[in-house]
C-alpha cells in the first residue's frame, strides 16, 4: 500500500471512489466486516473514533471519524458521509 493522505470527513464527498474491491480474499473481507461492526458499536455507544484507510481514484486516504452505520455496501460516518465498503483497506482502533 502506498502512503496515505489524511483527510477531514467533510472533504470525503469531493473524492471519486474506485469501483473495484481492494481486498484480495474472503478472509480479509470478513475481518473488515467485523472491524466495521465493532467500529459502529464503538461509535454508537460512546462516540469513539477509528481511523479508516480507503482507496480512491487518486490514491489512499485516512480519516479519523465516528462510524454511525455499516451495511453490506456502505459505511456511514458522523455527519452523513458515506464510504463504499469495497474501498476500505483497514480500520484502526486507538
Amino acid at each position: 500500500m502506498s502512503l496515505t493522505t489524511s483527510i477531514n470527513k467533510e472533504d470525503i464527498n469531493a473524492l471519486h471512489f474506485i469501483s473495484y474491491e481492494v481486498l484480495d480474499n474472503d478472509e480479509q473481507k470478513s475481518n473488515r466486516k467485523s472491524e466495521l461492526e465493532n467500529a459502529m458499536k464503538l461509535g454508537n455507544s460512546d462516540h469513539g473514533k477509528v481511523k479508516i484507510v480507503f482507496a480512491t481514484e487518486t490514491g489512499y486516504f485516512e480519516v479519523e471519524t465516528t462510524v454511525w452505520a455499516s451495511t453490506d455496501g456502505n459505511v456511514t460516518l458522523k455527519g452523513g458521509v458515506i464510504i463504499p465498503i469495497h474501498c476500505i483497506l483497514k480500520v484502526n482502533f486507538h
